[in-house]
């Protein structure tokens, strides 16, 4: 029995030695080429070095503390064999910190060193008050001062006393001076700061070699905090010229690491989204009575608000706010404020940051304000069990050619060079020139494509919601634009006019862009009383309805308007709509939506009539208005 206790020493003793065995080399790496997904991006970096004959680690250093550990993959390169690849948390390599982040904290440190000197100033200042309280008394307490010694004190007192206090408010207010000037390169700091996360990630290489020689390594994972929002400027000069569409990428990246001249590429995949086809429910049908709907939500044109942080009520630059379901978004700006365009629908903002718990917040206002909870979820070591290597496999696919004017007859500054590549299941705009992005969670625009596009124009109206004219452009064919859902900056006859939703995920053969109102249309709808009337025939109650519609040109060139409006449509057998007089507009008898398209002239105005009329059991009552 004494053996085993020996045999199983020795065993750890040789585990040990043999572990103390394995050298390990840190090689330097760098990030070639980033593939920015709309949650997400995927890093590849190339590293080389030289590695010893046997077993050896190879490590790679420095990399983000938000590293997806199954999804790394590593490619080697060289006379060896790749026996193993883990990742772990580096507690003790501390990030590193940008240039201008380390002269921020410099400066801060360099204030407070003088705070010192002046609260010691401030010490020796009270304790001179006291050392003058302490000796106020004159002459001693059997002789009495004469008027002169008395007013030769009462003058030193004097003289003293304001010295000493007009010293201390010229430090207490340079102390509050130096306050705010490090509360404003506080902020600064969290807004430039890589991450509140003082480790980074570490990829382990376990490698076997023959001989000693040299190893390159190809790299890439996904990263999380990081992703891109599609965004749109939309030009039109005049109705009779090509539109202008600017595809823009709004990029943020929060990984702890910054990216320096990368060729980027920017995806309509979601690798975080799931890719399992969903499964049909049974759909058990019941008495109404026993059905609980949903109740209908107020629709708002935009949102706005500011983010904080539920324990300090702090703002947080770099958050990131998307409406749920949709690939329109934003990020913070340094005071924690947001704003979004809305697309129709939309119900639910997504709200996250990094160190905090990601929030859906309802949306029930234009201005929502959102706290978000610190995440009690702590980045813990991760140890892959796996290793991958599959070669990072080539792009393929052909650019898409675009109609319309090229670049060369506009003479402005030349944009960025991309290309539109179709993958099978993802489309990808490759950005050609190496680009630099920080790790701060600030937004980056960047320019992907600008399209001269063939457009038809038309005016809609809507008088009964709103008596504005709104300018659409039409584009057909528009699917070879490869288009994401979007928010759309719209400019006018060189002037801006507003914002809007480029909805990407149309179905319709034509993409409609609303280009905003234009007021040199009038629209005027109101209510003809004397036709409208309520009387009563037999059992039943009959009510009719006529409203005038009044539209006038006043733009310099004729116009096409389109012009809406509508009669009830009845969903009860008691009750029946007819339409009386529609001024030769076009029903459809299901919504009840009445149209009509007229061309004014310039300076030309037309008059439409809306009548219908209502039927309906005296017992009951419906509302008409």
């Amino acid at each position: 029995m004494q053996k085993l206790p020996f045999l199983l020493a020795l065993c750890l003793v040789s585990f040990f030695s043999f572990s103390q065995e394995i050298k390990e080399s840190t090689f330097e790496s760098e990030i070639q080429e980033v593939t920015v997904f709309l949650s997400g991006a995927q890093v590849f970096e190339t590293s080389n070095g030289q590695i010893s004959a046997g077993e050896s680690f190879i490590l790679i250093k420095g990399l983000s503390p938000y590293v997806d550990e199954k999804s790394i993959q590593v490619k080697g390169m060289g006379d060896f064999t790749i026996q193993a690849v883990n990742k772990r948390l580096d507690y003790l390599s501390e990030q590193k910190v940008g240039e201008k982040v380390k002269t921020l904290q410099d400066s801060i440190l360099a204030i407070q060193r003088n705070q010192s000197i002046e609260m010691a100033r401030l010490d020796v200042l009270k304790e001179k008050t006291s050392l003058l309280n302490a000796n106020k008394n004159i002459g001693g307490t059997q002789n009495g001062s004469s008027l002169t010694e008395l007013k030769q004190a009462m003058d030193f007192y004097d003289e003293e006393f304001m010295k000493i206090k007009a010293e201390e408010l010229k430090i207490q207010a340079n102390i509050q001076k130096e306050n705010d000037e490090m509360n404003k390169l506080s902020n600064q700091i969290a807004a430039m700061q890589e991450s509140a996360n003082e480790s980074t990630s570490e990829i382990r290489i376990r490698v076997k070699a023959e001989r000693a020689g040299t190893a390159k390594l190809e790299i890439n994972y996904l990263v999380a905090n990081a992703g891109w929002y599609p965004k749109y400027d939309v030009r039109v000069k005049n109705v009779s010229s090509p539109l202008s569409l600017t595809y823009k990428a709004e990029v943020y990246q929060n990984t702890g690491v910054d990216w320096k001249n990368v060729k980027l590429r920017f995806s309509n995949g979601n690798p975080n989204q799931g890719g399992q086809i969903p499964d049909l429910e049974k759909w058990e049908l019941n008495f109404a009575r026993l059905t609980t709907f949903n109740p209908r939500t107020q629709n708002f044109g935009s949102v706005s608000g500011r983010i904080t942080s539920a324990a300090d009520g702090e703002a947080i630059p770099g958050a990131t706010v998307m409406v749920r379901g949709t690939t329109i978004g934003t990020v913070t700006d340094i005071d924690g404020n947001y704003s979004l365009t809305l697309p129709s629908g939309a119900s639910q903002l997504n709200a996250s940051f990094i160190g905090y718990q990601p929030r859906d917040i309802a949306i029930n206002s234009s201005r929502i304000n959102i706290s978000l909870d610190e995440s009690t979820n702590m980045l813990e070591e991760v140890v892959v069990v796996g290793y991958g290597a599959q070669q990072k496999k080539s792009i393929t696919g052909s650019n898409i050619k675009i109609r319309g004017m090229s670049s060369a007859e506009v003479s402005e500054a030349p944009a960025l060079q991309t290309s539109v590549v179709e993958n099978q299941t993802t489309v990808e705009i490759e950005v050609s020139e190496p680009y630099s992005i920080k790790s701060n969670g600030e937004k980056t625009l960047v320019d992907l494509k600008n399209y001269q596009v063939d457009a038809s124009y038309r005016y809609s109206v809507v008088p009964k919601l709103d008596n504005d004219a709104f300018l659409i452009a039409e584009i057909a064919d528009w699917s070879q634009y490869s288009l994401l859902e979007g928010e759309s900056n719209l400019y006018f006859e060189d002037g801006f006019v507003g914002r809007s939703i480029l909805n990407g995920s149309s179905l319709q053969d034509t993409l409609e862009i609303s280009m905003g109102r234009d007021r040199s249309i009038v629209i005027q709808r109101e209510k003809n009383d004397e036709f409208s009337k309520k009387r009563a025939i037999g059992s039943n109650i009959t009510e009719s309805r006529e409203y005038k519609i009044t539209v006038k040109n006043n733009k310099s060139q004729a116009v096409t308007i389109n012009v809406e409006d509508q009669i009830p449509v009845s969903v009860n057998s008691d009750i029946s709509v007819e339409a009386l007089g529609l001024s030769g507009g076009k029903l459809d008898p299901q919504t009840g939506i009445v149209t009509w398209e007229i061309t004014l002239q310039p300076g030309a105005q037309q008059e439409l009539k809306l009548q219908y009329e209502v039927k309906y059991p005296k017992r009951e009552k419906v509302i008409l208005d």
